[in-house]
């Protein structure tokens, strides 16, 4: 029982986090279509925000693994 709630916990994650990181990029992509002159400042922050939910997904994986 304890492994079918890890695997859920693990999957709400996985899917929070792609959620997460399509509307980041969704938001860069329309700020750089209104400020072309921005992309490379948008498309660094656009990155460093991606890593930042993957680190958390990744965290909350290992937590529903190991709690």
């Amino acid at each position: 029982m304890t492994g079918s709630i890890a695997a859920i916990g693990a999957g709400i994650a996985v899917i929070g986090a792609g959620i997460g990181i399509g509307n980041i990029g969704a938001k860069a992509m329309e700020a750089i279509a209104r400020q072309p002159e921005a992309a490379g400042d948008i498309r660094s922050n656009m990155i460093l925000m991606a890593a930042l939910v993957e680190g958390a997904a990744l965290i909350a994986i290992l937590l529903s693994f190991f709690a």
